[in-house]
């Protein structure tokens, strides 16, 4: 049996301080880095694998992992070559209600979904500080709210799914900003569209557009209610550019227009 993964309190109740965003490069020059940050998190998302030691206690990594340090803890990073991740280094409030958050987790189908909130962070740091702390706080959110690491009988039932069906979920999790067909999924999936949609309801019980919808509409209302991102940023991050279009949306899917749903009405 796996031992159970550390937990770190995080706070989330106010818009983390970003200090640094970006892409981290390693690796190249040395195997191995060893360093710690004393005053400030450390939230990466990784594109490779790697082994991970924070506080003593090592960590397999591998693309689609996310890991929070927290301040003043020694991390150390034993690469296998040239090595990518995405970073944010942030400060929080002392004061609100502490989640515990694995130090390390696969994020699974919302790596996708992270990273491109990472990368729309690093693409206006660091001039455009609200919006950073927004993309950053909207990752936080949704990386401590990821589900619980599957035990044995969940691992079984979600090997039982078929891998076309696997394939296609992920990419859409991924790609949720991105125009979404159903014949442009069943070729990622590597099946015929016919195919893919029989087995997508089979396996979920919904419609491949009926889960891209629902998906885009739960991101928006995690956006909405979780974040200070403005509404307009939050219709184009799933894939809705017309603002009437959006509120449309929101009011027949969530029940009540975007201020509505963002005031908690």
């Amino acid at each position: 049996m796996t031992a159970e993964v550390e937990r770190v309190p995080l706070r989330l109740d106010e818009p983390p301080g970003p200090v640094n965003v970006g892409v981290g490069v390693h690796g190249v020059r040395s195997l191995y880095d060893v360093f710690r940050l004393p005053d400030l998190w450390q939230f990466h998302v990784y594109g490779y694998s790697a082994q991970l030691t924070i506080g003593g206690r090592a960590y397999p990594v591998r693309p689609g992992s996310v890991s929070l340090v927290p301040p003043g803890v020694e991390v150390r990073f034993d690469y296998t070559g040239r090595s990518e991740h995405l970073f944010a280094h942030f400060r929080t409030t002392a004061g609100g209600q502490a989640m515990r958050v694995p130090v390390v987790q696969d994020a699974g189908p919302a790596a996708g979904g992270l990273s491109d909130l990472l990368r729309s962070a690093i693409a206006v740091s660091p001039g455009a500080s609200p919006r950073v702390a927004a993309e950053v706080w909207a990752a936080l959110w949704r990386v401590a709210q990821l589900p619980e690491p599957a035990t044995s009988s969940t691992r079984h039932a979600a090997s039982a799914k078929h891998p076309a069906v696997a394939t296609a979920i992920a990419h859409i999790e991924a790609n949720l900003a991105q125009p979404l067909s159903i014949p442009a999924v069943a070729r990622v999936a590597g099946v015929s569209h016919n195919h893919l949609t029989r087995l997508f309801r089979a396996e979920t019980g919904v419609p491949v557009v009926g889960y891209i919808r629902r998906r885009r509409m739960a991101r928006a209302r995690h956006l909405l209610t979780a974040t200070t991102m403005s509404i307009p940023g939050i219709a184009a991050s799933i894939g809705i550019t017309d603002l009437q279009a959006f509120n449309k949306a929101c009011r027949r899917e969530l029940g009540g227009s975007p201020r509505a749903i963002r005031a908690g009405g």
